[in-house]
C-alpha cells in the first residue's frame, strides 16, 4: 500500500488513527487524534475508507491474537501466592527499546518513549480483555522518564492499583500492577 500526505489512517495496535503527514520509503510520518507526529512502519497503519474511524480494545486484540505482532512480548508466569492455593497469571512486560524492536538507532528519545508507551497501552488492553488480574511493567531506572510516563499512565486507569514491584527480582525498575474487576472475588496478598 502506498500512502499519500492528507490520507486517513488507523493505527493497527493501539486505539486512534491520524492523517498522514509525509512518506519515506519503509514508514509515514502521521499526525495522529492529540495533534503529535509518530513515524509509524508501513504494518503499524492501515488507510480509512470513508469519514470515521475507530478501533476499540477488542479490536486490537484481534489483531494481536496469533501473536505475529513482533512487538507484542509477554511472558506468562504462574506463580503460587502466599497462602493461596490457587495458581495465578502474571503477565510481564520488558519496555526496554531493545526488547521492543530490533533497531532504535534512528528514533529519537521522545520517538523511543513514544514507541514505549504505545506498547504499554496494546499490552494492558490485552490483559484486560483477558482479565488478567497482575501485571508487571518492567521500565528500568535510567533517569525516571519512563517510570514517570508508565505511572502517568497507571493514575488515568480506573479499578487498579500499583506499586514498585518485588526489589529482590526487579530492583528499583519495575512497577506491579493488581487489576480488579467487578464481580470478580479478588484476593489480596
Amino acid at each position: 500500500m502506498r500512502y499519500k500526505p492528507g490520507q486517513k489512517i488507523v493505527f493497527m495496535n493501539e486505539p486512534g488513527g491520524g492523517v498522514v503527514q509525509s512518506v519515506g520509503d519503509d514508514y509515514v510520518v502521521v499526525m495522529d487524534d492529540s495533534g503529535f507526529d509518530q513515524k509509524c512502519r508501513l504494518n503499524e497503519i492501515a488507510p480509512v475508507h470513508g469519514e470515521e474511524y475507530h478501533l476499540n480494545a477488542e479490536d486490537i486484540v484481534a489483531i494481536n491474537e496469533d501473536e505475529s505482532y513482533a512487538t507484542i512480548r509477554h511472558q506468562v508466569r504462574k506463580g503460587v501466592l502466599t497462602g493461596k492455593r490457587k495458581a495465578v497469571d502474571v503477565w510481564e512486560i520488558d519496555l526496554h527499546i531493545e526488547e521492543i524492536t530490533e533497531s532504535h538507532s534512528n528514533l529519537s528519545n521522545g520517538e523511543i518513549v513514544m514507541k514505549q508507551m504505545r506498547e504499554l497501552r496494546t499490552f494492558f488492553q490485552r490483559a484486560k480483555s483477558k482479565r488478567i488480574r497482575k501485571l508487571v511493567i518492567i521500565h528500568g531506572v535510567g533517569l525516571g522518564v519512563l517510570k514517570e510516563e508508565v505511572r502517568s499512565f497507571l493514575d488515568k486507569q480506573a479499578s487498579i492499583d500499583y506499586f514498585d514491584a518485588d526489589f529482590r527480582e526487579y530492583g528499583k525498575g519495575a512497577t506491579a500492577v493488581e487489576i480488579f474487576y467487578s464481580g470478580s472475588e479478588i484476593l489480596h496478598d
